[in-house]
């Protein structure tokens, strides 16, 4: 089975799940005068929308690429996160304008009973184990809107566990359905289906942005080209995310001088399809010769390295190479972000290397660390 059907099947389960929720404590909730319950079965209805729109999301992303979209619609999976987020922020809002509203309401009591404990408390287990449930299979699956959709579902489950409390409280304690508490909680669970809002907005947002991938995926990739033997080195790593099945980016190899365009042919292949097998990434191979075959060249190239261990603002150099014919030296340098002098640094090199090697000119590529 697919990943889109797998997504759906597990979309529709959350849909089931939460009508049954919502009709439930819609019943208590009226039965009890209870806005708390009313308020969180209005939190559960939007998880069942939610549930929809992520099945929808679903269909769209999977559309076939076209002229228009030639990496295909896989980010259309983030826009259905965006979308999720403000029904969820507008649950919130709901939530807590009802709760406020509640305490000016002259009949606003609620009153408990033995089944309506018993039916929170089921819907409680419920919503643990759809929300268990969601964070496995986006996991799995690799779908934001269900990860999602699997947290909200747990910390709903303890805002229910709030609610049971307040309930038993109510059901015990005499006197106790005249201190507005369902008011106060109802309060306190839009404030936190808002936050739960908030949090899966900033996630949409970063991914839509261009969030860089995972750690453990960029050094698993780098591993894997450096299993090659004629591989010295990987750099300049770059991953664009046009949704979670669709990874397309390039990377630079260091591989000896000598090498013939037969030989490097061979390997970019094999690091190509490895990488689209492994790690579903289609992958374009640049290469830098090693440039140490020349004793002259080496030397340089120590010095080079003594000259910029100077600046504890410099992350990397790569890309290496001389070229006689131009008498050019020329290498890549990766700044840490936020650096506020770039250019005086680059400056700084280049002034020390003319100063030391009269007969060459220098050429420094600023770069970014796009993976670390």
């Amino acid at each position: 089975m697919n990943r889109e059907k797998k997504i759906i099947q597990t979309s529709f389960v959350g849909i089931i799940g939460n009508i049954f929720l919502v009709a439930f404590k819609i019943f208590v909730g009226i039965i009890s005068s209870s806005i708390s319950i009313v308020t969180d079965a209005i939190n559960n209805l939007t998880d069942a929308l939610s549930s929809t729109i992520t099945i929808i999301g679903t269909k769209l992303s999977n559309k076939k690429p076209d002229k228009n979209h030639p990496f295909g619609h896989g980010r259309i999976e983030y826009l259905t996160s965006l979308f999720i987020a403000v029904l969820v922020l507008i649950a919130g809002v709901v939530a807590i304008v009802e709760s406020i509203e509640g305490f000016f309401k002259a009949d606003n009591t609620a009153s408990y009973t033995i089944p309506s404990i018993i039916i929170i408390s089921a819907a409680i287990l419920v919503k643990v184990g759809l929300g268990i449930f969601f964070r496995i299979r986006g996991k799995q699956l690799n779908s934001q809107a269900l990860s999602a959709s699997g947290v909200d579902a747990l910390m709903d489950s303890v805002l229910s566990t709030s609610t049971l409390v307040v309930a038993i409280i109510c059901f015990t304690v005499k006197g106790a359905e005249k201190w507005h508490l369902e008011c106060y909680l109802g309060i306190i669970i839009g404030l936190f289906i808002i936050k739960a809002g908030f949090d899966i907005l900033r996630e949409s947002i970063s991914e839509i942005i261009g969030k860089k991938t995972s750690q453990e995926y960029n050094q698993n990739l780098k591993a894997m080209i450096l299993e090659f033997d004629e591989v010295k080195g990987v750099y300049d790593l770059i991953i664009n995310n046009y949704g979670p099945e669709m990874l397309i980016g390039s990377v630079h190899i260091e591989v000896r001088d000598d090498i013939t365009a037969k030989e490097l042919d061979i390997l970019e292949r094999d690091i190509a399809g490895k990488a689209f097998e492994e790690f579903g990434t289609i992958l374009t191979v640049g290469i830098y010769a090693s440039n140490d075959t020349n004793d002259d060249h080496k030397k340089i190239r120590s010095e080079l390295s003594k000259t910029l261990q100077k600046h504890n603002e410099i992350v990397q150099m790569h890309g290496f190479y001389i070229n006689e014919k131009l008498h050019l030296i020329q290498f890549d340098l990766v700044i840490k972000f936020g650096t506020d002098n770039p250019k005086e640094i680059v400056d700084s090199i280049t002034k020390e290397l003319k100063e030391k090697y009269p007969n060459y000119d220098t050429y420094i590529v600023l770069d970014t660390d796009f993976t670390d």
